[in-house]
């Protein structure tokens, strides 16, 4: 069983000057790239811009002590921003404190229980449609701030076709200064990694965005028109929970806690393929759990692995969490020197880094290329996900996709699951025929062939039998499970053939149908001597029966 020993002790043990020097200048440069888009995805998210930064501190340090992966980062992602903003606009700050609190909760209790392998149980096609519709949403979302766009007092813009609304209803009211800023950003965003890969874009395009505005003294807000901006340290702040709220605030909090063990996992994989190495799932779980409670506890919002971070921190030379732990502390010195110059970044520039991080994460190609080769019971999975998404929320997506990929599975499983009769025909090609086995008189063999699951339970009541029949063979070599709705539709067999003085035997039953009949009784029903361990066995013990 995977140890729930957190990485950083067990790395320890062979730590040397070398890699703490390395891992110094890999967190240093990691809290650098953070740093805007920590601010970002505040915003997106609803909250302020220093909250951004306290989750990449608190949350970023916690994970990195606690976590099961060597290199991975943490901080606010961009998965959560359209979440965030919804509970923020309509619960306020206490209610996404008490929401991501509850998260934390039971991240850490599915750590404890070694859930973190069931989490490769959630579809690909699922996690490409939100994550493809969270892409879209954080692109609308942007839209304004990237054109300078002005809305009248009262408009309300907290759901994603509301932003889109409201976007379409005041596009004449674009400010063009504001969209050169934009574009520029934007063009160095996409250019400046061809030029250079060491220097990190976001914070090039911060800069030239903070000179065009100040030196061509242009009309376009900024992040200080809009926000107050604080330096001061985190403080805790714990809200008041009741029964209520936590009931109200717990559909949020399994989304979040889902969301955070996606990400985190799925950052932790592609880690371990680039150092080759590999993560404690459910002790990154736990972490996560202990991370998620002290950003919310200290003002920060949702955290989990970024995989952008992650990678960065992996090319700069961290390969331990102490470079994690660096990078958290590099943020606490930026944020108490540097944070009230945040107030000069243009709210266009945050919309390119926006729009930045959404075409990164949006993962298109897979998407099309899903659409082009999967069966169109997982294209309908991926598309009403990803509309859903956009249209509704995460929450109704996630509930809808895995749902529905929930009954597709259950509908594949129940086509693949076959009970047949023997054809008896005299055929020396033919495996089953009377000419390779010798079926006693009044006796019928049926072969059962998938898992028999309720969805399947109603094929076993099918089976016919004829009038003379005194014998029936069920052949169970292919089935390898049983749930209790088939195992009482095969009871219901037994008893309804038991009236007509027909046995029942049963040829090759598998460890896991066996375990459960076992656990039902059914075995002492059927008699030990009913039990066969293959099929001529219990054509040998058909004989019997029917010489009887």
């Amino acid at each position: 069983m995977e140890k729930l020993k957190p990485k950083l002790f067990s790395v320890m043990k062979t730590y040397t000057k070398e890699q703490f020097i390395k891992d110094v200048i890999a967190g240093i440069i990691v809290a650098i790239i953070a740093l805007p888009l920590s601010i970002a995805l505040a915003l997106a998210s609803g909250v302020g811009p220093e909250q951004g930064i306290y989750t990449a501190i608190v949350a970023g340090f916690l994970i990195s002590f606690f976590g099961g992966s060597r290199v991975q980062i943490a901080g606010p992602t961009a998965a959560f921003a359209t979440i965030v903003a919804g509970i923020v606009a309509q619960k306020g700050m206490d209610g996404l404190i008490i929401a991501t609190v509850l998260a934390g909760i039971i991240l850490i209790a599915m750590g404890f229980l070694h859930l973190g392998n069931l989490i490769k149980y959630i579809p690909y096609t699922i996690t490409t449609g939100f994550t493809a519709g969270i892409a879209v949403t954080i692109a609308i979302g942007q839209i304004k701030d990237f054109l300078g766009l002005t809305y009248p007092a009262g408009t309300v813009t907290i759901e994603t076709m509301e932003k889109a609304e409201a976007v379409v209803r005041n596009i004449s009211t674009i400010n063009w200064q504001a969209l050169l800023v934009g574009i520029v950003c934007l063009a160095i965003l996409i250019i400046f990694p061809k030029i250079n890969k060491t220097i990190p874009p976001s914070l090039i395009a911060v800069i030239v965005g903070i000179l065009m505005v100040k030196l061509l003294n242009m009309n376009v807000n900024t992040i200080g028109d809009l926000y107050e901006i604080s330096n001061k340290l985190p403080s805790i702040h714990i809200p008041s929970f009741t029964l209520s709220t936590i009931r109200e605030m717990f559909p949020d909090a399994l989304t979040i806690a889902i969301l955070a063990a996606i990400e985190s996992l799925l950052s932790c994989v592609v880690a371990d393929s680039m150092i080759n190495s590999k993560h404690r799932s459910n002790m990154e779980l736990i972490a996560q759990g202990i991370g998620n409670i002290g950003s919310a506890l200290f003002g920060g919002i949702p955290a989990t692995g970024a995989i952008a971070r992650t990678a960065a921190n992996i090319k700069n030379g961290g390969r331990t969490p102490i470079a994690g732990m660096v990078h958290s502390i590099t943020l606490v010195l930026i944020l108490v020197v540097l944070m009230p110059y945040a107030a000069l970044i243009p709210m266009p520039c945050i919309a390119a880094i926006l729009f930045m991080v959404a075409y990164n994460m949006c993962g298109w190609r897979n998407f099309v290329s899903l659409c082009k080769s999967s069966p169109k019971s997982d294209i309908s999975v991926l598309v009403i996900t990803f509309a859903l998404t956009v249209v509704f929320d995460l929450v109704v997506a996630i509930e809808t996709g895995i749902l529905l990929a929930a009954v597709l599975f259950m509908k594949r499983m129940s086509d693949v699951t076959a009970v047949e009769g023997w054809r008896y025909i005299d055929e020396e090609d033919d495996p089953d025929s009377i000419h390779l086995r010798n079926v006693p008189e009044h006796t019928l063999v049926y072969e059962i062939s998938g898992p028999m699951f309720f969805a399947a339970a109603d094929k076993i009541l099918k089976i016919s039998v004829n009038d003379d029949t005194k014998c029936l063979i069920l052949r169970m070599r292919s089935v390898n499970a049983i749930d209790a709705t088939a195992m009482h539709s095969l009871e219901q067999l037994y008893e309804s053939y038991e009236k007509k003085g027909i046995q029942i035997v049963l040829s090759h039953v598998n460890g896991q149908p066996m375990a459960v009949m076992q656990k039902s009784g059914f075995d002492e029903k059927i008699g030990e001597r009913n039990f066969c361990g293959h099929i001529d066995d219990a054509l040998d013990r058909a004989k019997e029966i029917v010489r009887a």
